[in-house]
């Protein structure tokens, strides 16, 4: 009877053993934890649930269920973008895209697009939109509206992947390159410019020379016009002057006189440039006799 104990209560251990193993495994089957920066995804039985767990302890349907966890942090994807501008200039870029999926809608991006759908629909949405965007533009007006083109180059992807539950939050587009050929032409053509810049500012220097040449004339001739004017007054004075008064040249040499007469008079018939008036002899004798008779008394 003892020996005969001895198999059923080993039975009963094991039995024991795997109904606790059994119980660990489902419930280790029924839980899951679904990371920070992450979205739960259910499939039950491979299909995908309509609904999406969050972050933190879930319990599931074990052996069911299962769960796919899909990150919506900020995610980076970059790839080089090659496109013909509207004059069939070849250009090169490289795009750089900040993202994230949308949170709510991780159970559909994982059914349509799968967890490779950075592959599947930014990659192609990055080259098809530079090529539509590029061909919008001249290859000049990509250097000197580069602003606009990148602005319209990260509105058409943003508006393609949003479409798709993707939410672009940053579009970084690097310089565009060009071939070696249009290279040179555009260093040709601002070479030309430069000198062409040069020679109006040369054009303008001289104007403004030419300008101020003029202006000196037209003051000079305006100095003039009022020197010949204030000339012409003075004379039609000293003309009515002298009709009036005759002595007026005597009157106004012997104001500017400077006192000293000159050396030697030219010819026999010099005289002083003003005359002494004369006086009679038989006044010169009145006046004598009249001193002499104060001078007796």
């Amino acid at each position: 009877m003892p020996s005969s104990g001895m198999p059923s209560s080993k039975l009963k251990i094991v039995a024991g053993v795997i109904t606790f193993v059994v119980i660990i495994i489902v419930m280790f089957e029924s839980v899951v934890v679904v990371e920070a920066g992450h979205r739960g995804v259910v499939l039950y039985v491979g299909a995908v649930e309509n609904r999406v767990l969050g972050e933190g302890l879930h319990f599931i349907i074990p052996f069911a269920e299962q769960v796919v966890q899909m990150e919506v942090r900020t995610l980076k994807f970059e790839a080089n973008a090659t496109a013909a501008s509207n004059d069939l200039q070849e250009v090169q870029t490289t795009i750089a895209l900040n993202y994230h999926i949308s949170p709510s809608q991780a159970n559909i991006i994982y059914q349509q697009l799968g967890p490779d759908y950075e592959q599947r629909i930014i990659a192609p949405t990055i080259q098809e939109s530079v090529k539509a965007s590029v061909a919008k533009f001249n290859a000049e007006e990509l250097i000197t509206r580069r602003a606009t083109a990148k602005a319209v180059i990260a509105q058409t992807i943003a508006n393609t992947l949003s479409a798709r539950d993707i939410v672009v939050e940053t579009v970084f587009i690097t310089d565009f390159k060009f071939s070696q050929a249009f290279a040179n032409q555009v260093e040709s053509k601002v070479v030309a410019f430069q000198k062409y810049l040069t020679e109006q500012n040369n054009l303008l220097a001289i104007k403004v020379i030419a300008n101020q040449t003029v202006v000196q004339a037209q003051a000079a001739a305006r100095a003039n016009v009022a020197r010949a004017t204030g000339e012409s007054q003075a004379i039609r004075i000293i003309t009515s002057q002298l009709e009036h008064s005759p002595d007026y040249l005597q009157w106004l040499s012997i104001n500017r006189w400077n006192g000293q007469l000159p050396y030697a008079l030219g010819g026999t018939g010099g005289v002083p440039f003003f005359q002494l008036p004369e006086v009679k002899p038989g006044l010169l004798q009145n006046q004598s006799q009249t001193q002499n008779q104060t001078t007796t008394r």
